[in-house]
């Protein structure tokens, strides 16, 4: 193994969180989602935004489906990723409802690709950022494919991640080129990083000013 080799590091961590996701049982699994999910609901950066980008949830990710209904509910955009087939890129295309959406990749729920609802490289808004596990710092412990570290590369808006309080840990190891989020949200605390501390601050001078948008 070459060294500063963190793969196989990170391949042992991602089936011992796997392991821990499944082995919730379900009541509380359940109460931690919606817990997460009215958290989400009072953040300031939700309630300025006017586009949600958001991971449609698998079995063992925090449910966002809750999430999603309530953002359309209060008029936001909602846009959902789909795999780019052939790459490891993926796009964001708006939805209307949680039907508009049909088996894709990996047997993950995606949107129909209708290039009138395909997101722009780039976007603006807050994106909610699945993973198996972040650190304090914010950095995540992805399921290895990529997909969210290249498109999060381009991406100019707010990053929100969401997870379970027993999946949050002092420090991963990461790559100088991973981007980290600026918020964690579990079903027990809010955890804010560096970075969001510093555009928390600026938050607090927009609305002094009066220039919040």
């Amino acid at each position: 193994m070459p060294i500063g080799d963190i793969r196989p590091l990170k391949a042992g961590m991602r089936e011992r969180y796997k392991a821990l996701r499944r082995a919730m049982p379900p009541q509380d699994k359940q109460r931690a989602d919606h817990a997460i999910a009215m958290r989400v609901r009072s953040l300031w950066q939700y309630r300025r935004c006017q586009t949600l980008l958001t991971y449609v949830s698998t079995d063992i990710e925090v449910d966002t489906r809750e999430i999603i209904r309530q953002a359309l509910a209060d008029g936001k955009r909602v846009a959902v990723p789909r795999c780019v087939p052939g790459t490891r890129d993926m796009e964001f295309y708006r939805i209307l409802s949680l039907n508009d959406l049909e088996p894709g990749a990996f047997g993950v729920l995606e949107p129909r690709p209708d290039p009138k609802f395909l997101l722009p490289r780039g976007a603006d808004g807050l994106c909610l950022v699945p993973a198996l596990c972040y650190d304090w710092r914010g950095y995540r412990l992805g399921y290895g494919k990529g997909y969210y570290d290249r498109y999060l590369a381009g991406f100019r808006g707010r990053m929100v991640g969401l997870c379970y309080s027993s999946c949050v840990r002092p420090r991963l190891p990461h790559g100088r080129f991973d981007r980290p989020v600026e918020l964690i949200v579990t079903e027990r605390f809010l955890r804010r990083t560096g970075d969001e501390k510093k555009r928390a601050e600026e938050h607090k001078d927009d609305k002094r000013k009066g220039t919040g948008a």
